[in-house]
C-alpha cells in the first residue's frame, strides 16, 4: 500500500513536470502552438472547436483546455500564462467582476458574437410577459427560478433581480445541462417554469421561449469578447488578425451549436466548417 501511494505521487509529479515543460519549450515552438482556454458553455465549445479546425488547416497546432471561468481569467492574466486566448468573455456587464479583477492584464482583440443577451426565460405558452408578474404565479413556479452555476454573471444578476423586484421565488443553483433538462421536462408537460437564460444558446432553437420583460434593467446586453494574454498579438500576428475578424451571427452560431450538440464537439465543428469554409477562411484575409 505504501509503495502504491509513493508511485502515485511520483506519477502525478512526473505528469505535472511533463505538462509544464511542454509549455516552456523554445520560443519558436511556442509560436507554432495556439493555446485556447474554454469554459463548459456550448457557445464557447463551438467557438473554440471551430477555431481549432480553422487554425490547424493553416498548419498551427492547437491545444484546447477546459477550465472553470474564474481560472481562465486568472491564468491568462499571469506573467507567464499557460494559455493564449479565451473566446467567450461576456463584456462589459455579465463578466464585469472578472474584468475588474484581471482586465488590466488582458487584451480584448475581437468579438466572437456581438449580440449577447441575458434574462429570465419562460416557455412561450405561459400567459405572462414580465418579471413583475412572477409573484402572482409563484405557486405555479413552485417558488423556484432554475439557475446555473454560481460563477456565472447571470447567477449574481438573478439575485439582484430577486431583490429589486421583491420576488418571492428562490434561485436554484444547478448547471447549464441541468437547467436545460428541467426546461425540456417542463415544456414536454406544458408545466410552468422560469429559468435563467442567455443568447446565444441552443435552447432557443430547441424550444419556443421568450424573455420576460425587465423594466428595471437588471439583465444587460453584452458582446462575447475574445481576450488574449498580453503580448499574444506580437507573438502570433496572423492568428491575432484571424481572431480580430472572427465573428458569427445568431443564425450561424445556432447552426454550429446544433451540429456540435447532435454530432459531437470536433465532428460537429468540422461539418459546419466544411459547409462554411469560405466564411471562415475570409477571417484570415488581409
Amino acid at each position: 500500500m505504501i509503495f502504491r501511494k509513493i508511485t502515485t505521487v511520483f506519477l502525478i509529479v512526473g505528469l505535472s513536470i511533463g505538462l509544464f515543460s511542454c509549455g516552456s519549450s523554445s520560443k519558436e515552438d511556442d509560436k507554432e502552438t495556439v493555446k485556447i482556454l474554454y469554459a463548459n458553455y456550448l457557445e464557447n465549445i463551438a467557438y473554440s472547436h471551430l477555431s481549432k479546425i480553422a487554425l490547424e488547416e493553416r498548419g498551427y497546432a492547437v491545444e484546447l483546455t477546459n477550465l472553470e471561468l474564474g481560472l481562465i481569467f486568472g491564468e491568462l492574466s499571469k506573467d507567464r500564462p499557460n494559455g493564449d486566448l479565451f473566446l467567450d468573455a461576456w463584456l462589459p456587464n455579465t463578466h464585469k467582476a472578472y474584468w475588474e479583477e484581471y482586465g488590466d492584464r488582458l487584451v480584448k482583440i475581437g468579438e466572437s458574437f456581438s449580440e449577447g443577451t441575458t434574462g429570465l426565460v419562460v416557455p412561450s405558452y405561459l400567459p405572462i410577459n414580465s418579471i413583475e408578474e412572477l409573484n402572482a404565479h409563484k405557486d405555479k413556479f413552485k417558488g423556484r427560478i432554475i439557475g446555473v452555476g454560481g460563477g456565472a454573471g447571470i447567477h449574481a444578476d438573478t439575485y439582484r433581480a430577486i431583490e429589486e423586484y421583491d420576488l418571492e421565488l428562490e434561485q436554484i443553483t444547478s448547471s447549464g445541462p441541468a437547467m436545460v433538462a428541467a426546461l425540456q421536462k417542463a415544456t414536454r408537460n406544458k408545466d410552468w417554469i422560469v429559468v435563467t437564460g442567455w443568447k446565444p444558446h441552443l435552447k432557443w432553437i430547441q424550444y419556443d421561449l421568450k424573455y420576460l420583460d425587465d423594466p428595471k434593467g437588471i439583465y444587460p446586453t453584452d458582446v462575447c469578447a475574445i481576450l488574449s494574454r498580453r503580448g499574444f498579438e506580437e507573438d502570433m500576428p496572423e492568428v491575432a488578425d484571424f481572431f480580430k475578424k472572427f465573428n458569427l451571427t445568431d443564425d450561424q452560431l445556432n447552426g454550429l451549436m446544433e451540429q456540435i450538440e447532435n454530432i459531437g464537439d470536433e465532428a460537429g465543428a468540422r461539418i459546419w466548417y466544411d459547409a462554411n469554409k469560405d466564411l471562415v477562411e475570409s477571417w484570415f484575409d488581409k
